[in-house]
């Protein structure tokens, strides 16, 4: 008889564990149902890396002000260093946050050619894609699950060519990285400045990372253009606005006038008064006169070191409350299709200003500001004299 009765035994042991394993399985299943999970893949390393710094700091302030929980869930940034300048290593990135950690949501994408790589695994999984940084037009056009954040050259781009049509310049050489950003801001520039009676004379293409623009710039200053219109990756701008003056372009009497990503707002101080006068157009600056942007830059120099929040930034504390805000609209369902349909068509008031999320591209509206570089305070920074309001990507 004690045979049979420890074996029972045993059976009621056994089996009072495997209730209560199977009754301790779903708290933990809810426990990790709780966290919406987002991976974050930017350049933290590499040329690029001033994006990725930008980005992540301004992800951290976002979660800082608004907490890391809404709708009732934990918001986990998984944060992913791509170095900005391989493609497979953003594909496989994307790959394993998504099969590894299970994210709900991709975000960051410093550079055009990296967005591309992960687009098809964003409509594989089904999961959002927030483009926080890359700015190429038809980035949305390579997934139904992309929505973008940050702006497009041609959005950026198009003003700034009416404004000089309209300043009476007559002649312009365009001035760009060769790579898709800097191709957009080429043909749309020179579509927008011809039609309004403008003349391109030239246009010049530099390699994406070049540090010796000097042998394009003296192409450019034998040809004595009115002036430059130039776009180089942020990051670059002040050696491309330096060897502009070293090289003599600026005592010629040849304007130059940018894209934003030239005159960053974070590398101003580095630049210095040698961009005095440069009118650039852009979605954001630093020097925004809004109380939401004065509050926004000094938390963020406040929490780094005083450096200055860029356009880059803007992106991704935007993505942020995209997020945010569409998880609220769900009541916390992190399900892709359900959190891309709420991010469809949301407004919100920036720290760069209204913004819209346009339902049927599910690019960004925004308006776009024609800013000149000045001294204020002592100190170098783009200051908005006029802008084109809720202006959308023009497309190429």
């Amino acid at each position: 008889m004690t045979q049979p009765v420890n074996a029972q035994r045993r059976q009621l042991v056994v089996g009072g564990a495997a209730v209560a394993a199977a009754g301790m399985l779903p708290v933990v299943a809810k426990a990790d149902d709780k966290v919406v999970k987002v991976g974050l893949i930017v350049p933290m390393s590499g040329p690029f890396a001033s994006t990725g710094r930008q980005i992540d700091a301004a992800v951290k302030l976002y979660q800082k002000t608004h907490g890391d929980t809404v709708a009732g869930r934990k918001v986990q940034v998984i944060l992913k260093d791509d170095t900005g300048v391989a493609p497979d290593a953003t594909k496989r990135i994307a790959q394993e946050l998504i099969t590894r950690d299970k994210v709900d949501v991709l975000a960051g994408f410093g550079l055009t050619p990296l967005a591309f790589a992960a687009a098809p695994l964003a409509t594989q999984a089904k999961k959002p894609m927030v483009v926080m940084a890359a700015a190429t037009s038809v980035i949305v056009d390579r997934s139904p699950y992309i929505v973008r954040t940050s702006f497009t050259l041609p959005q950026a781009t198009a003003p700034l060519a009416m404004w000089a049509a309209k300043e009476g310049i007559k002649t312009v050489i365009t001035f760009v990285a060769d790579y898709g950003p800097g191709i957009d801001a080429e043909k749309v520039f020179a579509k927008h400045f011809t039609e309004a009676g403008g003349e391109i004379i030239d246009n010049v293409r530099t390699p994406l990372m070049n540090p010796d623009y000097a042998p394009f710039l003296q192409r450019v200053k034998d040809a004595k253009p009115e002036a430059v219109f130039a776009f180089v990756p942020s990051g670059e701008g002040a050696n491309l606005i330096k060897q502009f003056n070293e090289r003599g372009l600026a005592q010629a009497g040849i304007r130059l006038i940018c894209t934003g990503d030239v005159l960053d707002d974070d590398l101003m101080a580095s630049i210095g008064e040698v961009s005095q006068g440069v009118v650039s157009s852009h979605h954001y600056s630093a020097a925004h006169d809004s109380a939401a942007n004065k509050a926004y830059v000094e938390a963020f120099m406040r929490d780094n070191n005083g450096q200055r929040p860029n356009f880059m930034s803007v992106g991704g504390y935007d993505g942020m409350h995209l997020i945010y805000e569409a998880l609220k609209k769900t009541n916390g369902d992190a399900d892709g299709t359900k959190l891309l349909d709420a991010m469809k068509g949301m407004s919100w008031e920036s720290v760069r200003g209204p913004v819209t999320i346009d339902p049927e591209t599910r690019d960004i509206v925004q308006d776009i500001y024609i800013r000149k570089s000045d001294k204020v305070d002592g100190q170098m920074w783009n200051v908005e004299f006029d802008k084109v309001s809720q202006y959308k990507d023009p497309g190429i």
